[in-house]
Order: C-alpha cells, then structure tokens, then sequence
C-alpha cells in the first residue's frame, strides 16, 4: 500500500530554473508527476536478504516501451544501480535520483561493494562498508539495498533479484580485465543511461583533502584529536601549534587594523562634517559682518540718521514771518541809588543821557 504522504509529496511544487526537479536537466527524461512508492520516505530502505520475495509468480521482463507508458501499481518496473559509493555525496544521490524517475513506476534497487571486493578492484577507501551501506540505505530515491554486490553483473543475478533495467552513467567504465563491464547489459537492452554531475566525485573530495593535508591536520588537532590518531610526526604536530599561534597573532594584527582603519574613517568623516559646519558659519559670520559695516550696511545708514538729527538738534530754529509783533512795554526811567532827585544837566545832555539809559536798561531787560 502506498504511504499516505506519497500525494503530498507528489503535488509539492518545485522550483523550475531551465532545470528539472532538483537540479536535473531535460535529457534524464524525468516527468513532472510520478507516483512514488518508497519505503525510505519514513524509514531506511530493507536490504534485500530482508524483503520477502513472492517466486510463485513467474517474472517477465518488461520492454522499454511498457516501462515508459507505466506499469501497475502492483508490478513496478525493477531498476538495479550499483557502484562503492564512498564518502556519499550529491553526485551519488543526482544519479539515484535519476535511475528512480526513469519510468513512471520505479522500484530502485541498489548494489553496494564489500570491502574486499573494491580494494581488489579499485582501492582503499576512506568509510567501510557498513558505514556505506547505511549511507545509500538513508537516501530517499533507495527502495532496496544488495550488500556485498557482485562487480560484474551476471544473469543469474539479474534473474535473483528480478532486474528489469540497470541504470549508470554511459562512459565505459573498464575494470576486471573489461573495457566496459556494462556490456554485455546493453547488448541485452536492459541498460538505462543516467547523467553524471560534473565537479563532484570521491576523487575530488579526496584530492581536496590530500592538498591541503595541513589545513585538515591544524583542524583535528585544534579539535582534540592526538597526534597519534592523525598519524602527525612529534615535529609536524609542534610545527603546526607554531603555525595556529602566528595565524592567530596575524588575526589579531588584523582586527587591529581593521579597527583603525573604521577610527580613522570616522575621524574623517567627522573631520569633514566639522569642517562643513565651521564653512557654513563662516559664510554666515563673513555676510552679517558685511551686512553691518558694509559699503551699504546698516552701520553707514545709522550714522547718516545719527549725523541728521545732531544738525537737526544743534541748528537754532527760525521765527516764523508771519508771528505778530508784540509791543514792549515802557522801560521805566533810571534812577540814581540813594538819590530822590535826578541829578542836573542842560536840556541837551539830559535828553542823550536819557535815551542811553533808556536803551541799556531795554538791553538788560531782553538779556
């Protein structure tokens, strides 16, 4: 019975980049809509000495043509891919996840090597092969896992485990004395190519790892690991404490300057705010002092007002012609102190005398 979430999981809309779902291209052939019975959606695909296998029934090879137009529920097309699958990475699940969506109805069996079997073959590899079975029996696409798989594929195997299709990249792949180990599957029609990834293999991971051994080595050891355990002579190991106590001298060097560099950078940004600040006010000061004592100021026009009202204050104001004439009353005759009588004189000199004193007692009279 298929899990409930297989239809969630189906309708779950993908992101579509030129791409197909994750990440695979138009040539792998893959639908938009599959249905998916995998028990590794909950749980670890079964090995296959685990998974009860009904031989009552005869099996029939399905045809490329059945396969592609989908098969029923109850008779998936049997798909087997095999290979070391050392340090499990996403080149290895790119490929499964291809060989999982060749047909519409895909029951995808997976072949993984011993141990002895690849170091004969191939070469030591850096997980065992408990550590890689459980690796490829937690990955999604895997319905089925064949431990200890045999390198070269023979009918009898074929026929054991009921193969319809064997799905691998299409590069020839030499080994045990054959230039391709996958021939005598194509010229069976039974081989479904896949695409590899490029830029990613166990190779290249390795090689990563071989170059830059050092970088690794610092890193275990920073982490706890013994010199013994990494196989560090006593020499490299005491090199590589020297070189993790200069890095972090050179670290702290840097966030020195680092620093510096931002003080100084907030220096001069404050340096130039101050300066545009002390420019506006100095433009401001430089106009109102010119607006005050210019040529035109307010100074000039202040004393000019000034300068008219002291003329206007000290000039003497002017009798209006039109006043009338007041007549001055008469200016009482002299008369000697101490004296009742005036004194005697000829009729000539009196009447001078008396016009003199008459007049000068009129100008004391004005003053």
């Amino acid at each position: 019975m298929e899990p409930p979430t297989s239809s969630r999981l189906n309708s779950r809309k993908r992101r579509k980049d030129g791409s197909g779902p994750n990440g695979a291209t138009e040539l792998d052939g893959i639908p938009t809509k599959m249905s998916r019975r995998s028990l590794g959606l909950r749980e670890p695909a079964p090995f296959s000495d685990e998974v009860e296998i009904d031989y009552s029934k005869p099996y029939i090879r399905v045809t490329y043509e059945e396969a592609m137009r989908g098969t029923p529920l109850d008779r998936p097309v049997r798909v087997y891919a095999d290979g070391i699958f050392d340090l499990f990475h996403s080149g290895h699940a790119r490929a499964l996840m291809q060989a999982k969506n060749l047909f519409p109805n895909t029951y995808l069996i997976v072949g993984v090597c011993s141990d002895e079997l690849t170091h004969n073959f191939k070469g030591f590899t850096v997980m065992n092969e408990n550590e890689r079975y459980d690796a490829v029996q937690h990955c999604r696409y895997v319905d089925e896992v064949v431990r200890n798989a045999p390198w070269t594929l023979t009918p009898e195997f074929l026929a054991e485990h009921r193969i319809d299709f064997v799905a691998h990249d299409d590069i020839p792949y030499s080994s045990a004395g054959s230039d391709d180990v996958y021939k005598h599957i194509k010229e069976a029609g039974m081989f479904a190519p896949t695409q590899r990834t490029e830029g990613i293999s166990t190779s290249d991971i390795i090689t990563r790892i071989v170059r830059d051994y050092d970088v690794y080595a610092r890193r275990n050891l920073q982490r706890g690991y013994t010199a013994k355990e990494l196989n560090v002579s006593f020499i490299n190991e005491k090199k590589y404490h020297l070189q993790e106590r200069v890095d972090k001298v050179k670290k702290r060097v840097k966030d020195v300057e680092e620093k510096s560099k931002e003080f100084v950078q907030k220096v001069e940004e404050k340096s130039i705010d101050l300066i545009q600040k002390w420019e506006e006010k100095s433009r401001e000061f430089i106009g109102n002092f010119l607006e005050m004592f210019g040529p035109e100021g307010a100074l000039k026009h202040m004393l000019k007002e000034g300068k008219g009202r002291m003329l206007q204050a000290i000039s003497p104001k002017q009798s209006p012609s039109s006043s009338p004439t007041h007549d001055r009353s008469p200016s009482p005759s002299f008369r000697w102190p101490f004296s009742t009588k005036t004194p005697p004189s000829s009729p000539a000199n009196r009447s001078r005398n008396e016009s003199a004193v008459t007049y000068d007692i009129s100008e004391d009279e004005e003053d």
